[in-house]
């Protein structure tokens, strides 16, 4: 996991100009970066950026070293955690709303999925969308009458957001396991 400063200092980055408006906050590109590891594509730092920024455009000066630093830390800590056995672990808030910071999350790792949907969807088309259904219910991006039930539902809301360490398991599992 990143500390607070090294928190600050990607939040920093993200919610720099240009791209300040549209950039995912940490949830979001905590989002991002799993995806990138428990999905079929392991997206390159440049890709990362760019989904984590809204931005098409990298800067001129390279992206920033404390950016790329801590998406590989991340990245190494959740596949050392998956290949150990153990859940990923999402952040939470230190303070603020929980589910405000895991609505961000999921955009991130659905926005993710959508960059590389027929990638996602090769191996076991059915599997996979089941095990999405968490990420895409509470990701907040789409209007679907059933997902916006469960988000309206404490209760199935949070049994949506209890679901999603092993969803996130098990499509590791499903694009990283040993045939």
């Amino acid at each position: 996991m990143l500390s607070n400063a090294e928190i600050e200092a990607l939040e920093d980055i993200l919610f720099a100009e240009p791209w300040g408006d549209e950039a995912l906050d940490f949830f979001g590109l905590h989002g991002v970066i799993s995806a990138s590891v428990v999905g079929p594509v392991t997206l390159s730092p440049a890709d990362v950026f760019r989904l984590a920024t809204g931005s098409d455009t990298l800067p001129q000066e390279g992206i920033p070293d404390v950016f790329l630093g801590a998406v590989d830390k991340l990245a190494a800590s959740m596949r050392s955690a998956l290949d150990m056995g153990l859940p990923l672990e999402l952040p939470e808030p230190e303070d603020g709303d929980p589910m405000n910071a895991l609505e961000n999350w999921c955009a991130g790792f659905v926005d993710t999925f959508l960059e590389n949907e027929d990638l996602w969807l090769e191996i076991n088309e059915d599997d996979t969308a089941n095990l999405l259904v968490p990420m895409m219910t509470l990701s907040g991006l789409f209007e679907d009458e059933d997902f916006l039930k469960v988000r309206e539902s404490e209760k199935l809301a949070k049994q949506m957001a209890d679901a999603i360490p092993d969803s996130l398991t098990d499509l590791y599992l499903l694009y990283h396991a040993p045939a």
